[in-house]
């Protein structure tokens, strides 16, 4: 058999591809061995752990609210003081070879397409042709910048959640902290000590007292599913459920460092300046804005509504039942992306295998 010609790619020939392998992707990878389907699980960064690989070195596993460990094997935390990025990195790690998915990284998918009846997933390190696409990229490769005037002319610096290493460096200076999550407050928590913090957010915060049931994680996702069917573009956690009155922010209230302002008009070189002419000087802007559904890459696939959400059928957008969304919507969190992954496998199977068993 001879060899293509040089610089054209090989393509791969599997049942399904998972793409990312956060969370989402190691669950549904889990699941796709158990049930005996071929697949690659394509990974974009260079180690295993999914987007925890990127935080923030101080934050510790001690202050990680939530997190749900992935399906048949525990997470045993012996030092819950260790920064969240190494144990939830080890975690994964030990997880992929416990189970032997067959992770391919680093693989940067540049697209998703038809070719036929089935899914061309391209990439700079390859392509693979694939009858059914499970995409679980979540959001950390995406994060969103808001604009507001005079973002250029600022002359001290600006950075994302995504970028944020540590209180190192910001010690004597004027930072202001734009948003209403949990990242922002954990930013609040760590620079007032040693810097001047300015808090704005475009709404007023709300705190919540009452016990997180499940009767009211039901609501949200209810509504959240709503809205996704719909063809709306899912909001953040916190938009959802508001922020949990955690001891964190009742220290952060005793400190007086939860001293909100609404959002700036516009941004000056030395600061922000609000509508009523109120200015701030400032040496450094954090933008802890939130994330957005990293899905550029289907783009050729045509999901988007004109609003930019995507039509969605359960698990998957209403025009693509062999393409699954896993941790988008509804499944955006850790108990809610094992859930979400044990679906996609079991409706996967049943839409490229008739005959099959269910998961």
């Amino acid at each position: 058999m001879g060899h293509p010609p040089t610089g054209v790619p090989v393509v791969v020939d599997t049942d399904v591809v998972v793409i990312g392998a956060g969370q989402a992707g190691l669950s549904s990878s889990y699941f796709l061995r158990r049930a005996g389907i071929d697949h690659v699980l394509l990974d974009s960064a260079p180690h295993a752990g999914g987007a925890w690989q990127h935080y923030w070195p101080s934050l510790r596993y001690a202050d990680v609210h939530g997190f749900h460990a992935l399906q048949a094997l525990p997470l045993i935390v012996p030092d819950p003081q260790r920064p969240a990025a190494e144990v939830l990195s080890a975690y994964f790690a030990e997880y992929e070879q416990r189970f032997d998915l067959p992770v391919i990284r680093p693989v940067r998918v540049r697209s998703v397409r038809h070719e036929g009846a089935d899914f061309l997933v391209e990439a700079p390190e390859g392509c693979w042709r694939a009858r059914g696409v499970i995409n679980a990229t979540g959001s950390w490769s995406h994060p969103l910048w808001p604009h507001y005037p005079g973002a250029r002319e600022f002359l001290g610096r600006q950075l994302h959640t995504a970028h944020y290493r540590g209180p190192a460096g910001f010690a004597g200076q004027r930072v202001v902290v734009v948003g209403g999550g949990a990242s922002a407050l954990r930013f609040l928590d760590e620079l007032s000590p040693i810097a001047e913090t300015i808090w704005v957010t475009r709404r007023e915060p709300e705190f919540s007292e009452g016990e997180f049931t499940a009767e009211r994680g039901r609501a949200i996702i209810a509504k959240v599913e709503e809205s996704v069917r719909a063809g709306k573009p899912p909001r953040s956690v916190v938009w959802n459920t508001g922020l949990a009155l955690t001891p964190l922010i009742k220290d952060l209230r005793a400190r007086g460092v939860l001293r909100r302002r609404p959002v700036f008009e516009r941004i000056t070189p030395d600061g922000v300046t609000w509508a009523d002419g109120s200015h701030e000087r400032a040496d450094t802007i954090i933008w802890a804005t939130g994330f957005r559904a990293a899905l550029n890459h289907l783009a050729p696939l045509k999901l988007r509504e004109p609003g930019g959400g995507i039509v969605m059928a359960g698990g998957h957008p209403a025009a693509e039942p062999r393409l699954h969304l896993v941790g988008y919507g509804p499944s955006a969190s850790t108990i809610g992306a094992n859930r979400a992954a044990r679906t996609a496998v079991h409706e996967l199977r049943r839409e490229l295998f008739p005959a099959a068993v269910g998961v």
